[in-house]
């Protein structure tokens, strides 16, 4: 099997359109009815920063980021489909993601993630991000766990 590839693309493609689906219905049999407040923090509506993972030109992951602040982008909409899963994508997104975001000049990435997600927590952790304060829409939200990596390439 080739390995992983990876293509920059925009909110609006059909395959990241799918993985979103997939995610989101992930999320609401993690989550249930709790995600009735979280789905209002997932909207993507147009968003020109997005990678997908292809392996054997059929679509296993994503993520994009849109701009926090002057300085940082929010990583959003990650996901790995169960085919895709403990093959190293979610690390080869995340490293693409806050490559992009350098290039754009930002020094430092944000996101934030569920508490029950704990494959999302090992994850972004072993890429050296670290627990911060709850920050904007997620401060009242106690399944929010929310995370900054500085970005010094």
């Amino acid at each position: 099997m080739p390995p992983p590839h990876l293509t920059h693309t925009t909110s609006t493609n059909p395959d990241f359109r799918f993985l979103v689906t997939q995610l989101d219905a992930e999320l609401r049999e993690m989550y249930a009815e709790l995600m009735d407040t979280y789905d209002q923090h997932n909207l993507i509506e147009q968003i020109d920063t997005v990678v997908i993972a292809y392996l054997d030109d059929a679509p296993v992951g994503c993520g994009c980021f849109k701009v926090f602040d002057n300085e940082a982008v929010e990583l959003k909409r990650m996901f790995v489909a169960k085919a895709g899963r403990g093959k190293g994508i979610g690390k080869l997104i995340i490293n693409e993601l806050e490559a992009w975001a350098v290039e754009l000049g930002f020094k430092y990435t944000v996101l934030e993630t569920g508490t029950k997600n704990f494959d999302a927590h090992q994850l972004y952790r072993k890429s050296g991000y670290e627990d911060i304060p709850r920050y904007g829409p997620y401060l009242d939200l106690e399944g929010s766990i929310c995370m900054r990596k500085y970005l010094n390439r």
